[in-house]
């Protein structure tokens, strides 16, 4: 029998029970693919990530890890909230000596920084395709009109641009007509978004029930793409995004040199224990 480190973290919140909440599975030794998904099912959260060092120092002395995300139905190649929530296990439960931690992820290479705002994630930027969507699309999400409609070349999310706050906030999407939609690329997540009030640049919503999660309450990964299309529209390298799922969760982002990203959280532990496998 293998006992595994296990927490529950809420990201991109400073609150506990807000955000989007992640398991994290610090592992002492490598474990089958088939175990990774299987816990993840258990755990039942959008992601679970899975953490093991790459060094054969102690793992608090440790800078460089390979990190994996699963679904409660299959693996992903990124995850934002799963990253904030590992990070923050990693700085501040496990107490690693560095300021900076390395992964080695299914998307390259991704760092994590500690800041004065919380933690700093380095992601590869989206690039937003324009596409035209099909009156099955606009149905099932429950959409009459759009201003734009845009796919990320590489994560191939589907964002859709609507005209008002308050037609994000009440949108209610057919998630069973959605997973019988066929697109033409491989679609992997719709999102809805609007330009921000006051408080905030741009807000969205995040859906994908393919995976097994209707809606996402706070995504990573979707503001890596975006970051991109409101840079180009706000004229802003640094915004400040607030997803709007019942949980609620909030994002600042920096445009980097490089095509990348900077996406900057907070983070708050709610469990801990252990996993027998």
């Amino acid at each position: 029998m293998k006992v595994i480190q296990v927490y529950q973290v809420d990201a991109f919140t400073n609150e506990c029970f807000k955000g989007n909440p992640a398991g994290v599975c610090i592992l002492k030794e490598s474990i089958e693919d088939k175990y990774m998904q299987l816990i993840a099912r258990e755990m039942n959260l959008s992601e679970t990530a899975f953490v093991q060092s790459l060094e054969a120092s102690q793992i608090n002395s440790t800078s460089i890890f390979s990190l994996r995300w699963f679904t409660p139905k299959y693996e992903v190649d990124l995850c934002g909230h799963g990253t904030i929530a590992a990070s923050e296990i990693l700085f501040n439960n496990i107490g690693i000596k560095n300021e900076k931690i390395m992964y080695e992820t299914k998307s390259g290479r991704l760092i994590a920084n500690k800041n004065d705002k919380g933690i700093a994630l380095d992601f590869p930027i989206d690039e937003p395709l324009n596409v035209d969507l099909s009156k099955d699309i606009l149905e099932a999400m429950g959409i009459e009109s759009y201003e734009n409609a845009v796919i990320g070349k590489n994560t191939n999310k589907l964002i859709i641009h609507l005209k008002t706050e308050n037609e994000v906030l009440k949108l209610t999407p057919n998630f069973e007509k959605m997973k019988e939609l066929e697109f033409e690329r491989n679609v992997k997540g719709v999102g809805v978004t609007c330009i921000g009030n006051e408080k905030y640049d741009f807000i969205s919503r995040y859906f994908n029930p393919w995976a097994g999660v209707n809606e996402d309450p706070v995504t990573g990964s979707v503001h890596t793409l975006l970051a991109a299309y409101w840079s180009k529209i706000l004229n802003k390298d640094e915004m400040k995004a607030y997803q709007a799922s019942d949980r609620g969760g909030e994002i600042t982002l920096r445009i980097l040199t490089g095509n990348r990203v900077e996406l900057i959280g907070q983070a708050k532990v709610v469990l801990k224990g252990e996993l027998y496998i």
